[in-house]
Formats: C-alpha cells, structure tokens, sequence
C-alpha cells in the first residue's frame, strides 16, 4: 500500500469512527504500527488536517478548508455524480440548484483524469415524469425538521378536503411521484405524511421539540417498513 493511499485511509477513519478515535483503532483500520500510525498523524498535521488529541487520548478531525483533496475512486465518483443528478432531475428548485452547483465545484477540484469521468458519465438520472413541485418553501420546511420546531399550515386532502395542521417535522421523502412531509401530527395525535405539492401558508414557529426528532422518525420508519413487509426505508 502506497504512503498516500494509507493517509486517505487514515483521513477516512478519522472522519467516519466516533471520536474520539484511539491510536489502536486507526491503527487496525489502516494495517499499520502504532509507530508508523503516529508518525501519519503528524504528516497528515504538516499538510493542514486539523487534528485535536494525542496518543492515550484519542484524535479528533476537526474539518478544515486547508484540508488536502480528498480522493475518490472511480466508482465513488460515478455514484456521487449519480446521486447528484438525480437529486438535480426530482429535488425542489433550491435542492435541484444546488446538486448542479455541487458537480460544477467538485469538477473543478478534481484531478484532469477524474474530471474527464464527471464530464463523460456512463451513468445518467432522468425523470418523464418528475414529481410535482412543492407550494410551499421546502428550505424552510428542511430547517425546521433540523431545528426541531413545530410547524404549521394549510392541508387540501386527496378528496379537496382543507385543514389547519400542526406537526412536528421528521423527514422530507420521495414517494413515487410526490415529495412528503413524514411528520407526528399534532391534531391526530399520530404519524401522518403530507404532499408538500398540497400544503400552503407554512408557518415554522418557536416552539421547539428537542430532542425528539430522531426517535419519532426510527419509529415511524420501523412502521413504514413493517406495512410495506421490511422494503421501503432502510436506515
């Protein structure tokens, strides 16, 4: 295994294993010495990497724009450009904007051989049919599920009926040809998913349901599961 190979690996296993991450565990996950695995520390230091610990104490990664470049292999490549595109072919317009954005920054920091791969994709998304786009402003519907705070709005109903909603916002999902709210509904006193194409007047207030986001949303998607015989959501 090449030096460089090891120090992505190194960089890898810090971003990725709880940390603090002791100098045994990254040791194991690279196949090196303890010796040589503190002397890729301090290399990995000397090149930017912001990295809080020392030996008997563990290391954390502190992410830092001085980074070096992270390296990807090519299929890793192909599925982040995948993944991009499809979020640029059925994600809401700020969504769509910002998976195109992405490609263009991750293009220009890529080496020339791996560019030419992001240009030239063998793998493309492409939708006929893309979901319907949302009525309300799906950005801060996103803020509110990660600040945890209680919404509200106006719900029209697959038979036109409308009503004044309130629920605590878990997850936005893709079903089939619509985006949804995955919600705990405060006038149901229940789980309940919500069209963001059929909601209006989104109001995200101050009230705030910390920490509950998490585990509501475990259960809810152990229901999903359990309805759809364990083939819907993995998490």
């Amino acid at each position: 295994m090449s030096r460089t190979h090891r120090l992505f690996q190194l960089m890898q296993a810090l971003r990725s294993l709880p940390a603090p991450v002791t100098a045994a565990q990254l040791a194991d996950a690279t196949g090196v010495s303890p010796r040589t695995l503190y002397r890729d520390i301090d290399t990995l230091r000397e090149l930017g990497a912001v990295i809080d610990g020392e030996a008997g104490f563990g290391y954390t990664l502190i992410e830092d724009a001085h980074l070096p470049p992270l390296g990807f292999k090519d299929d890793e490549l192909e599925a982040l450009v995948l993944g991009l595109r499809e979020v640029a072919a059925v994600g809401d317009p700020a969504l769509a904007e910002a998976a195109r954005s992405a490609l263009t920054k991750l293009r220009a920091r890529l080496p020339e051989s791996q560019a030419h791969r992001l240009r030239h994709s063998v793998l493309v998304a492409h939708r006929f049919h893309p979901p319907a786009q949302p009525t309300i402003d799906s950005g801060v519907l996103r803020e509110a599920c990660w600040d945890e705070r209680i919404v509200g709005f106006s719900y029209t109903d697959k038979h036109g009926t409308a009503t004044q909603r309130e629920v605590k916002p878990l997850s936005i999902m893709l079903f089939d040809q619509s985006h949804c709210l995955l919600a705990w509904c405060l006038k149901r006193d229940d789980y309940r998913a919500f069209r963001l194409d059929r909601m209006v007047e989104l109001n995200a207030t101050d009230r705030s349901f910390r920490p509950g986001r998490v585990p509501l949303l475990k259960t809810y998607l152990e229901n999903l599961n359990q309805a759809a015989g364990d083939r819907l959501v993995r998490f």
